[in-house]
């Protein structure tokens, strides 16, 4: 007797069904795009529009920056960055590390 093969499901459905790695990816995902609207919020529009990623872990801010001119530029503003960013957040951040990440592509 052949097996039946179900219709494959999309990935919304897999990701709504959930399964424990699926769900640690979907909160982590979602942590990661509230630190980079916060990162985005607190620089200027023209320094902002090259932030590509963003994460907060352990009291570490890491900023993905595409080219290394803009990284350059940002840590001239890390502190201050550090501080705006922890108070609209509401955590300590300790540390901020920036680095060079291929540039986002269009939406």
């Amino acid at each position: 007797m052949p097996n039946k093969m179900s219709k494959p499901k999309s990935i919304n459905e897999l990701i709504r069904i959930g399964g424990r790695r699926l769900t640690d990816l979907k909160a982590k995902s979602e942590k990661r795009n509230v630190a980079l609207e916060h990162v985005c919020a607190a620089l200027p529009p023209s320094l902002a529009q090259t932030v590509v990623s963003a994460g907060l872990e352990s009291g570490q801010l890491t900023i993905g920056v595409a080219g290394a001119s803009w990284a350059s530029r940002l840590r001239y503003v890390t502190d201050s960055l550090r501080k705006r960013v922890g108070g609209s957040m509401g955590v300590e951040i300790n540390t901020v590390r920036i680095k060079v990440v291929p540039p986002r592509s269009p939406a």
